[in-house]
């Protein structure tokens, strides 16, 4: 990558978000940023009671990932950063904030994803809100769609040969 750009790996929970970022910016020499270590308390606190998240709770949110984004990119930096970034709206806003950003759309249906969920620890966001990601979802006509069901490997170098 000769410019800076900002790799915004987004999708539903439990997708492999951050196990796919964090392996990419190591494949790539680059920093790996969670969006989830930038939601308010409020938000946390929603998210682990299985409530989900309004547009007004997003939005805030939002601004914070964008202009992490900003300042990265007027650093000269590049970083992949896991953010579920479910609408079309909130990828525009974040799109606004680099000229040179692209998201990485990981996919898979919601039996192979609950399945993960189940076998998930450690993170705040109830499981059951994996049918309320799937219902804001909307699908990104502008992103790298990749299969995300395969090993976190095969996933890296998709998207990486994508790229």
């Amino acid at each position: 990558m000769t410019s800076p750009r900002q790799i915004v790996i987004m999708g539903v929970m439990g997708s492999g978000k951050t196990t796919i970022g964090r392996a990419l910016a190591d494949l790539l020499g680059r920093s790996f940023i969670d969006a989830d270590d930038l939601h308010s308390e409020s938000n946390v606190a929603k998210l682990s009671a299985g409530i989900p998240l309004s547009a007004e709770d997003r939005s805030p949110w939002i601004d914070r990932v964008a202009a992490l984004i900003r300042a990265l990119d007027g650093r000269g930096e590049t970083a992949v950063i896991a953010c579920s970034a479910l609408t079309q709206t909130i990828r525009a806003r974040l799109a606004s904030a680099s000229r040179h950003l692209v998201f990485v759309h990981l996919r898979a249906n919601a039996t192979a994803i609950g399945a993960r969920l189940e076998a998930r620890k450690g993170h705040f966001a109830d499981p059951t809100l994996l049918a309320s990601q799937y219902a804001t979802l909307e699908i990104p006509a502008d992103a790298i769609s990749i299969d995300a069901t395969g090993s976190p490997d095969q996933i890296v170098r998709a998207i990486a040969a994508s790229l």
